[in-house]
């Protein structure tokens, strides 16, 4: 462990990784000693117990399902207080009231995304207990919420650096809010229009390959000329994650940078997914089934997942989900195992109107003028008047922008604006399905964000569904912007029996990774599901090593979740095979990939070189050869960079009269410039090169620009040295500008299918949002190190591993 971590984590929590690590993989053992603590809990019906295992994990459990998920509200405020609270304030844009007037901008677009339509619709849409687990899960979360506020329990810390107090929640809360959900592609859409107008469509062939094979066009009545770079301001302020700022900093800190949001959006294709596969009985070592998931988002402190078992007459569940929903979405319930990627259905559109040159609230549709519906709301300000804001909404969402100059504006029509699309609510549902048809009805319900789900069971059955609200275009393929005057219409949606599925694969497994994976037959004209899928490279690569594995282990599931191998390097590093240089720096690079074994190594000098070259050299180099005046547009990200390999293999007369000799010159050269930056960066000597010393991972929590030098340091994990990368199965996205992480696996969980006690599960860098705690960042160095805990089920393994029980009674 670097030295550096060992400071900051300080000698009591290193203790307590060191003892962490000797329960990974294979050891069960756990101190039987645990802290014993009481209290009331005013809504509960009976008495319930929080049993915390060694790791930080909470196993609930309660005498009915009321109890159950009220404890589970209150225990997500005692782990995540503050996490759950901002969540809702963000959401319902709140924030201007807590954190001063520099966020009202925030919470204006905030307030746009909300879900605003017919709340019983939306209830219903998720299952017949959908409401009850909400309504007891924030009563729980209020129970805790008014100790803290009576002062009968301790204001968390994060509370006390920002000057606020939580909020008590309505059960609406928790599925009004939509815009933390994952949808897609309007910002591909935007980004498309300014390539096509800058130097053509086919231009962008180098940015997104699309798939299955299409071709799109411009559609009829859209100039992508018309199209501002910045029209997804308000779109990126409400989605972005709360910011903070000292008061001098805060506005330059909420400014809205087009060409930064569009790259990162570009990068999301490839980095905002996951892995998961599963495997029948008849290839593992046990007989069992194994289910194997690793989601990926943007890493945070605290982690956006967190592990709970949940426990009660009629349900018994454990698995990751999202602090602030009740129930899990990720995990198994004792019969069956589930697990989810991104499955990349399009989910959203951008209109653009032509407005009445009399009525600046009216916009063409048909032969007329339709009026936007106006809705007037008041922001709170801290330590200001209250702010009165003006939402418009055209019959297709919320406006976004308006070009007062040329009479236009522009609104996102979303799946978020109908019934049954809270992200991840919809596993209230499935997670206690106890048979592939139970599942699958569950499933077709499911509205956001739109995933595979993977399924297997104890009687050995094995399958594969996504599910999704996915809207049906029929006369146009949701790739660009469209004319919102009527011609270009959502015509209902895809029901999800009309998606595909697998059940019992003939090959005994079914992986999936965001790539693109409708079958070659699927009626794609008819049924556009969508045509930006992520690069196939880490499911290649998780494909074959399963197909490698006839009797697959819980270890080889593990190993397989930290594969740095890059399937897009092997194809790179094969082109290079006939290329010489006389230039030093090339003639480096070429020495080491050569000969390189294609893994991302932490230790690897070859994937050091590798990164940085594709990264920051080889993809502007071809662009400025093949495509110059799209090559400030489009970004030559690691995590994007599929296209221009592609390309690369097969280079055309857009290189000159002869393409591969100028294609293996722009190779060499750029690979001499990636060997200088790396030599500037880790020194002229080459055994000390490490991807490593580059590809850190390092936890600030967001309110560390507000905390005090102490407590900023406190609040921070890391920086732990990492292999990996955006394209491999340990995926690991960082930025160009120095190749910090800065997204992936969150959490990972492989299950033994019936032996539950068995499987693993880490989280990162802990299950605790307290600074002070030392489960906010024990998991970091396992995680780090490709190492798991316990993922514990039966009660007497959780009893035996409990380090604290907490004991809940009625007041």
């Amino acid at each position: 462990m670097p030295q550096t971590l060992a400071t900051r984590l300080g000698v009591a929590a290193l203790l307590f990784a060191a003892a962490s690590l000797a329960f990974a993989r294979d050891s069960d053992n756990a101190p039987s000693a645990a802290r014993l603590s009481s209290a009331p809990a005013p809504g509960l019906l009976a008495a319930g117990k929080i049993l915390v295992d060694v790791w930080g994990i909470p196993h609930i459990y309660a005498d009915n399902e009321h109890d159950l998920f009220f404890l589970q509200g209150f225990n997500a405020a005692r782990d995540r207080l503050w996490q759950i609270d901002l969540w809702r304030k963000r959401g319902l844009g709140l924030l201007a009231r807590d954190f001063g007037p520099a966020y009202v901008e925030q919470d204006r677009s905030l307030r746009q995304f909300l879900y605003r339509g017919d709340m019983n619709a939306e209830w219903a849409s998720y299952g017949p207990k959908a409401k009850s687990y909400a309504e007891a899960f924030v009563a729980g979360i209020n129970a805790y919420v008014a100790d803290v506020q009576g002062g009968r329990r301790a204001l968390p810390i994060e509370f006390r650096i920002a000057g606020t107090m939580p909020d008590a929640w309505k059960a609406e809360d928790v599925v009004r809010v939509r815009s933390h959900g994952l949808t897609r592609n309007v910002a591909s859409e935007v980004k498309r229009s300014l390539v096509a107008c800058a130097a053509g469509l086919e231009a962008d062939r180098f940015r997104v390959k699309l798939e299955p094979a299409w071709t799109t066009k411009i559609p009829e009545g859209l100039d992508p000329c018309s199209i501002p770079k910045g029209v997804l301001a308000a779109y990126d302020l409400a989605t972005r994650p709360v910011a903070f700022a000292r008061a001098e900093e805060r506005k330059a800190m909420l400014q809205h940078d087009p060409d930064r949001y569009l790259t990162e959006a570009d990068q999301q294709r490839d980095t905002i997914g996951s892995n998961n596969w599963v495997v029948a009985p008849s290839r593992t070592a046990t007989g069992r089934a194994i289910l194997a998931n690793d989601p990926h988002r943007e890493h945070s402190v605290p982690s956006l997942r967190y592990i709970v078992g949940l426990n009660a007459p009629g349900i018994s569940v454990i698995g990751a989900g999202e602090p602030a929903l009740p129930g899990i979405s990720i995990g198994h319930n004792g019969t069956i195992a589930f697990g989810l990627t991104i499955f990349n259905v399009d989910q959203e559109d951008l209109y653009v109107y032509q407005l009445n040159p009399a009525d600046p609230n009216q916009y063409r549709y048909c032969d007329g003028w339709e009026q936007m519906r106006i809705v007037h709301e008041s922001i709170e300000v801290k330590g200001e008047s209250a702010r009165d804001v003006e939402l418009k909404f055209t019959r297709h969402g919320p406006v976004i922008h308006v070009d007062a100059a040329n009479k236009r504006a522009f609104a996102i029509r979303s799946v978020w604006f109908e019934p049954g699309t809270s992200a991840y609510f919809g596993s209230s549902d499935y997670m206690t399905a106890k048979d592939w048809n139970g599942f699958v009805t569950a499933m077709k319900r499911w509205g956001a964000p739109s995933e595979n789900q993977v399924y297997a069971d104890v009687k050995g059955n094995i399958g594969w569904i996504p599910g999704a609200k996915t809207p049906r275009r029929v006369n146009y393929d949701g790739l660009m912007p469209v004319p919102g005057d009527g011609r270009y219409e959502w015509q209902g949606f895809v029901q999800n029996d009309e998606l595909p599925r697998v059940y019992r694969p003939e090959q005994g497994f079914f992986a999936t990774a965001n790539q693109m994976n409708l079958p070659s037959d699927y009626p794609v004209t008819e049924r556009k599901v969508g045509f930006e899928w992520s690069d196939p490279a880490r499911w290649q690569r998780i494909v074959e090593v399963l197909q490698s594995k006839p009797k697959m282990t819980l270890a080889d599931a593990m190993d397989l979740q930290n594969d740095t191998t890059s399937m897009l390097a092997r194809r790179l590093v094969k082109l290079l095979g006939p290329i010489q240089s006389d230039d030093a720096n090339a003639k480096k690079g070429l020495g080491l990939l050569k000969d390189w074994d294609a893994r991302d190594d932490a230790d690897s000098a070859a994937g050091a070189i590798y990164e940085v070259w594709i990264s920051n050299h080889l993809g502007s180099a071809l662009l400025k050869a093949v495509a110059p005046k799209a090559a400030d547009l489009i970004a030559s990200e690691a995590s994007s960079i599929s296209p221009i390999v592609a390309y690369l293999e097969a280079p055309d007369a857009a290189l000159g009269a002869d393409p591969k000799a100028a294609r293996d010159r722009i190779l060499s050269e750029s690979l001499g410039r990636a060997v200088a930056e790396v030599s500037e960066k880790l020194g002229a000597d080459t055994t000390m090169w490490r991807w490593g010393r580059l590809h850190v991972a390092k936890f600030d929590h967001a309110l560390m620009p507000l905390a005090d030098k102490a407590t900023a340091a406190q609040m921070s994990v890391g920086p732990l040295s990492f292999g990996g990368a955006a394209n491999v199965p340990r995926a690991a996205t960082y930025r160009r500008s120095d190749y910090h992480l800065t997204a992936g696996a969150s959490f990972r969980m492989v299950l033994d299918v019936g032996n539950w006690d068995a499987s693993r599960a880490v989280n990162t860098p802990g299950q605790s949002g307290d600074p002070f705690s030392g489960h906010y960042r024990d998991l970091a160095p396992l995680w780090a190190t490709g190492q798991y805990v316990p993922l514990l089920y039966s009660r007497a393994a959780v009893e035996a591993a409990a380090a604290e029980v907490i004991s809940l009674t009625p007041r």
